[in-house]
């Protein structure tokens, strides 16, 4: 950071991000679309490539020397349009606001300041880091000058240019003088594209070359290269950037005049006022680190500029084994007067309720560890403390929440000591739990995590307990090789944390949703996975029976569509029926160009044609057969009667838990064959099933984060949203609304939040295209703060790469300015619902937490025993009902306080179906 000057070519980034959002515009009609992209630009980029130095370099007005060279120089360029011209001063101010120094040098461009100072740089020893979209600069990247394009999430450095343009640095300025640059109206050699430039200076090596061996270069292109001779020389002199500018009259050196300042926050929240930048202006408000200056961004989706991180490599801790009461006694005492423990357990199983400790790993420092052998057997092995000794010598320690530990998925390890009778407490970090939070979008095992931010390759589980056949179980593993890759983890556990804490604790709301929202989930997932849900196992057997009869049927009636039997499960015989026999229209295509049969077809094909439907039916009804009734009974734990699911908690990005082992979450509801099967979901004798879930959650969330009027004023009045939303699209009194207008609204709201086109819409509807883009436009115009956030969301996720929560979770998109249109489109549109999903995701997880605290403090019998997108399951005493019914919503409600109302409905029955 002290080592490095930061560029940003302004002149470039000007023009696209204007081009990016051409009609944003403040509440009082002021463009602002290039006004965004650079202001994110540049907040962004401070954070990601944190630099001592830094500079935002704009083209003077006025001629250069190059329009004296070349009269024509630029001259096909469009004038600026004017749109883009009023934002100038504006976006000059807001560079100043945020500590960045501006130059603007009469006479010379942008590109011939930064490549002088990029020079000035390398002789103080110093890297450079120059941040723009224009091709030309690339001629300065060397081993010190590195570009970056944060539109496009791309990075060159010396391999990077020879990798895009086939040749070195050195040679970017010959490679452009041959094929010319049409941007600024430079004529090449007539008809050399690319290929054929690389072709000579390959041949070659320098424009020289090219030029002296002419007469070898044959054809017409040949002639081409000879009649442009003349040229090429003064070509060549325009496109190479000048590194000698006098910048005297500008600055005094580097060190001096282009040192980073301070954010000016009152002069930023004055801007964002004036100019509409209204949650830029919510960013900024009420953040106490606002205005300092930013430390390195390494959860940044492109990673370190530099490749990965040059880390200084760890040398192997020491661990030792302890198989005496006297060291087992020594390392108590160090676990008890430590200020934090990292804490590993190693196990019979990878489930947890029934894992079993094989031994357990400690560390109190980094690079010192031990492991504590208990069920270890093999031929020959040493001798161990009993697992009955360790956990009883442990145990007041284990459940001590005074004494501070930190481990690597600690749900699991509580499951595997409350197997031997033991309540872990005391969790006061979790490395995956770290990770999660601060880099969602990347890997959060820990050999992943120790590679990235420590250097450090870890000892991969395969090479101690084999793979495949031959992989034994680890109480199989001998001592000396158990010690060394047990010890290990809760080594780098501990470090780990200490390389991750201050990442998480300098942002105040990735601190808030690690300490406040993660962590304590942990604790209640793991309760409420303990607690499991109660299975009707006669019932899923019956149900299964039924199914097997109608998936028959459906086997016979689509033998008889197809005028004889074919193999329902075999995409290859499908098609020949499908597109052969029957002629039905080809949809679309594999990617080795055979028509598809996949469910997206068959949907479409279902809406005119009878066997397309009967398979659909079929592959649901078999589906829910072999995932469902069929598995169900045998999931069962044999010790609880129950099931118990796993909720992975660091899997999706937008925060929502991933239910597995059985997927609860799943199970269809909108087929009465689905519905049926939360019928086998029972409660114990005595006890009812109640179910809770936050009321139309993310249209409540729209409301909140775009501040949409009519939106807000529809939920603070209770008036049902669709209704509303059908009033004001077809400009009717609600009363007036009916249901098939209802319906277009709902599918409206919907949609809309999750970035449908008017394609989509059309398709939902039934409806034609324009139809479904009138009525998206008469919704825009309605909801005109939908749009405005829309817009707005799109433009800061293109600037930043990510957009966040409501309370502030980051919700990374590594392919919002990817070159891919489909790509692209998609980060656009979850860069919409994101923020949605993310922040019901983090309300949810709150409402656990409160419902958790509320029975554990109250001393009820009522568990919570499924957690469901939006949806809190509970099995609830006869005797506690009536409490839980009012409480519930009321604590659900409370959870945090929006600009709309939360509200949480609430279903009482015998079964999960009839409680929902």
């Amino acid at each position: 950071m002290q080592n490095t000057l930061l560029l940003v070519d302004g002149s470039s980034y000007l023009y696209r991000a204007f081009h990016a959002l051409p009609d944003l515009r403040s509440p009082d009609g002021h463009p602002t679309g290039a006004m965004h992209g650079m202001v994110n630009m540049l907040r962004r980029l401070r954070a990601d490539y944190p630099a001592a130095y830094i500079a935002c370099v704009f083209d003077a007005k006025g001629k250069t020397f190059r329009d004296d060279m070349y009269p024509e120089y630029k001259a096909t360029r469009a004038s600026m349009p004017d749109d883009l011209r009023l934002q100038i001063e504006p976006i000059h101010e807001a560079v100043k606001h945020m500590g960045w120094p501006i130059l603007m040098v009469d006479g010379v461009e942008a590109d011939d300041v930064i490549g002088t100072l990029s020079v000035q740089a390398s002789a103080l020893g110093m890297k450079t880091i120059v941040s723009t979209g224009d091709k030309d600069l690339a001629q300065l990247v060397n081993d010190k000058v590195t570009l970056i394009n944060t539109m496009t999430n791309e990075t060159l450095d010396e391999a990077g240019v020879l990798a895009k343009f086939g040749v070195a640095p050195n040679r970017i300025i010959d490679y452009l003088a041959l094929i010319g640059d049409s941007v600024d109206n430079i004529p090449g050699v007539m008809k050399c594209g690319p290929k054929t430039a690389l072709k000579w200076l390959a041949a070659h090596d320098s424009l020289e070359g090219v030029m002296e061996n002419n007469a070898k270069i044959t054809g017409a292109v040949g002639d081409n290269l000879r009649a442009a001779l003349e040229w090429l020389p003064q070509g060549r002199a325009l496109i190479t950037v000048k590194c000698d500018c006098d910048l005297s009259a500008h600055m005094v050196s580097i060190t001096e005049t282009l040192v980073g300042q301070p954010e000016n926050m009152d002069g930023l929240k004055d801007f964002f006022q004036r100019y509409g930048f209204k949650t830029l202006l919510r960013e900024i408000v009420g953040n106490p680190n606002a205005g300092r200056p930013q430390g390195p961004a390494l959860n940044s989706p492109e990673g370190d500029l530099f490749g990965e991180p040059q880390l200084v490599p760890l040398i192997r801790g020491e661990y030792e084994t302890i198989t005496t009461e006297a060291g087992l006694e020594r390392w108590l005492a160090l676990v008890d007067g430590a200020e934090l423990t990292s804490i590993d357990t190693e196990t019979t199983s990878t489930e947890p309720m029934t894992a079993q400790l094989v031994g357990i790993a400690l560390a109190v420092e980094p690079g010192k560890g031990a492991y504590i052998p208990l069920a270890h057997r093999y031929a020959g092995v040493a001798e161990q403390l009993s697992r009955e000794l360790v956990i009883g010598k442990l145990k007041a320690w284990l459940e001590n929440p005074d004494k501070p530990k930190v481990g690597q998925n600690l749900k699991y390890d509580t499951h595997v000591f409350a197997n031997h009778g033991v309540s872990l407490r005391g969790i006061v970090h979790d490395t995956l739990l770290q990770s999660y939070v601060f880099e969602s979008h990347k890997a959060h095992d820990t050999d992943n995590m120790a590679l990235r931010h420590l250097g450090y390759t870890t000892i991969p589980m395969a090479d101690v307990c084999g793979k495949g056949a031959g992989q034994i179980c680890f109480d199989q593993v001998e001592l000396a090789r158990a010690t060394e890759y047990a010890g290990e983890d809760a080594d780098i556990t501990l470090r780990l944390y200490q390389a991750m804490k201050g990442h998480v604790d300098s942002d105040p709301k990735l601190e808030f949703i690690y300490r406040n929202i993660e962590l304590p989930t942990s604790v209640v997932l793991q309760k409420i996975e303990r607690n499991g849900v109660l299975i009707d196992g006669a019932l899923l057997d019956v149900q299964s029976g039924e199914l097997g009869a109608r998936i028959m049927e459906l086997e016979a009636k689509a033998h008889e569509l197809a005028g004889g039997p074919f193999n329902l499960g075999s995409p290859k015989q499908i098609g020949e029926i499908f597109f052969g026999k029957l002629q039905l229209p080809v949809i679309k295509k594999t990617p080795s160009g055979a028509p598809s049969t996949d469910e997206e077809v068959l949907q479409k094909l279902a809406e005119d044609f009878p066997l397309p439907k009967v398979l659909l039916e079929y592959r649901g009804i078999s589906k829910l057969k072999s995932t469902y009734t069929d598995k169900l009974p045998k999931m069962v734990n044999r010790d609880t009667g129950r099931v118990h699911t796993n909720y992975a908690q660091a899997v999706a990005v937008t925060g929502r838990l991933s239910s597995n082992d059985p997927n609860l979450q799943n199970i269809p509801i909108r087929t009465a064959e689905g519905r049926r099967i939360r019928e086998a979901f029972i409660a114990a004798p005595g006890n009812v099933i109640v179910s809770a879930d936050y009321s139309q959650i993310e249209l409540r969330i729209m409301a909140h984060i775009s501040e949409d009027e009519a939106m807000l004023r529809a939920f603070a009045e209770g008036v049902d949203i669709h209704s509303a939303t059908a009033a004001e699209i077809f400009g009717l009194a609600p009363a007036d609304v009916d249901s098939e207008q209802r319906r277009y609204a709902k599918v409206i709201n919907f949609g809309l939040i999750y970035g449908m086109s008017a394609f989509g819409l059309a398709t939902n509807l039934g409806v034609e295209r324009a139809a479904a883009q009138s009525y998206i436009d008469k919704y825009f115009a309605r909801f005109s703060g939908v749009k405005a956030y829309m817009d707005d969301t799109r433009m800061q996720a293109k600037a930043r790469g990510y957009v966040e929560t409501v309370f502030g979770r980051r919700l990374w998109l590594p392919e919002i300015n990817s070159p891919n249109g489909p790509r692209r489109q998609g980060a656009e549109r979850a860069a919409i619902n994101a923020p949605m999903q993310g922040t019901a995701a983090d309300l949810i997880k709150l409402a656990m937490i409160a419902v958790q605290d509320w029975l554990e403090r109250d001393g009820l019998a009522t568990r919570m025993i499924m957690q469901v997108h939006d949806e809190l399951v509970l099995e609830v005493p006869q005797a506690e009902l009536e409490l839980v019914k009012v409480k519930l919503p009321e604590l659900m409600a409370s959870v945090a306080e929006l600009k709309v109302p939360l509200l949480a409905e609430v279903g009482v029955g015998n079964n999960w179906d009839e409680a929902h």
